[in-house]
């Protein structure tokens, strides 16, 4: 089945609200007319407002990058699903590494999120994937596995094709270091094959992400079973993020 790619830019703890609004229009004027290809931006919280004003008509969708799981209540600092929707997002990002890592974020959290998410029709970006030292175990497909059921469970086939995941290996992010193209087909065949086991996989967006970027991207989206990018530091450069999409646009 032919799956429009996606390109998602996270854009993590980076760009106040007014620079992300130049980013955002800067973006437009690069990516002008969006065919064949989806293109999320992520910015910080407080930069959503001004980005998505910045991006409105313009065919690129906005997205945060976390998520409560529940819809209100006594949880301060924390922003609801509903909250997101009303302003303008489409995309969460959930369950990426960093919030695992420093944040404490289970397997079990991630799942609450993702029913919330869906609950209010944002699209969750679901992010899985090893750090080097399970790689090095061999625990590699273990652990995805383990992070895409925790993720999917109790979901319907509905839902599946309502949600992206993204492929991350941890040792990959922000490091300089990439999968190659076959050993990140090798996982998201692996991925695809898991939600299968649930339902029809063949609709589900599956991205790469780990230091993506223009020069390494055409390679990884050739594979057949990488539906896209997650971007994180080559999304805050235009030029570079407009390279990363017209690479996974369809020839």
């Amino acid at each position: 089945m032919a799956r429009t790619p996606l390109v998602a830019g996270n854009w993590k703890m980076s760009k106040t609200a007014t620079e992300g609004a130049a980013l955002a229009r800067e973006l437009r004027e690069r990516l002008g007319s969006l065919d064949r290809v989806e293109v999320a931006v992520c910015p910080p919280f407080p930069a959503l407002p001004a980005v998505g004003t910045a991006l409105r008509g313009s065919g690129i969708a906005l997205g945060a990058q976390d998520v409560h799981w529940e819809k209100e209540g006594a949880f301060t600092g924390a922003v609801s699903a509903g909250m997101l929707l009303d302003l303008g997002c489409r995309f969460v990002i959930l369950g990426h590494s960093e919030r695992r890592q420093h944040f404490g974020e289970t397997d079990a959290a991630v799942q609450r999120k993702v029913r919330a998410a869906l609950a209010v029709r944002l699209i969750p970006i679901v992010c899985v994937g090893e750090t080097l030292t399970e790689r090095d175990g061999g625990e590699t497909l273990a652990v995805v596995a383990r992070q895409v059921r925790a993720a999917l469970e109790g979901l319907t086939g509905a839902d599946l094709s309502r949600l992206v995941l993204a492929y991350e290996p941890v040792w990959a992010i922000g490091t300089g270091r990439t999968a190659t193209p076959a050993q990140a087909q090798e996982i998201h065949g692996a991925i695809r094959r898991l939600v299968g086991q649930q339902g029809d996989g063949s609709a589900t967006q599956i991205l790469y992400g780990g230091s993506v970027k223009a020069e390494n991207a055409a390679a990884l989206l050739r594979e057949s079973d990488i539906d896209g990018a997650l971007v994180g530091g080559a999304s805050l450069v235009a030029e570079q993020f407009a390279r990363i999409v017209e690479a996974a646009r369809p020839g």
